[in-house]
């Protein structure tokens, strides 16, 4: 069977710190692939905040997640904290990917416990409508290509 594949950019210029809850463990006790993509929603407004965007708010446009592609390294347990380090990548005229590194420090080391990747539209939600990537964000975002 074929496994999913992200492949991560070099450089992340973005990274934060997020506590694992209770809340986001799954029957198995560690952290559920719905938690996954709640810790990494949180680490993109903190990302987009960082600029002076919001996801409704990106220069003008809105923002809708297109698809998203998970690969599990490592568990991850209630109090675990992980690092998540984003990038912007493949920039195209109304679209781009947002990569995600999760770390974990686990016995004094970093640990790969997954590697996420969003595709990212702009929307105009007025006209409800696919929009273009509104001029400096490229930039602004400090692209990994």
């Amino acid at each position: 069977m074929a496994r999913v594949k992200v492949e991560l950019p070099d450089h992340f210029g973005f990274s934060t710190v997020i506590p694992v809850r209770i809340t986001d463990l799954n029957y198995g006790g560690h952290l559920g692939n719905d938690s996954i993509l709640t810790l990494v929603h949180e680490a993109r407004v903190q990302y987009l905040q960082s600029f002076g965007y919001s996801e409704i708010d990106l220069g003008g446009v809105g923002m809708i997640m297109a698809d998203a592609a998970i690969e599990f390294k490592q568990e991850v347990f209630y109090g675990d904290h992980v690092e998540i380090s984003i990038a912007a990548t493949n920039f195209s005229s109304v679209s781009f990917d947002l990569c995600y590194k999760l770390e974990k420090v686990q016995e004094g080391s970093r640990v790969l416990v997954a590697a996420i990747k969003t595709g990212m539209v702009c929307f105009d939600y007025a006209k409800k409508k696919v929009a273009r990537v509104p001029e400096g964000v490229r930039e602004r975002m400090g692209v990994a290509d």
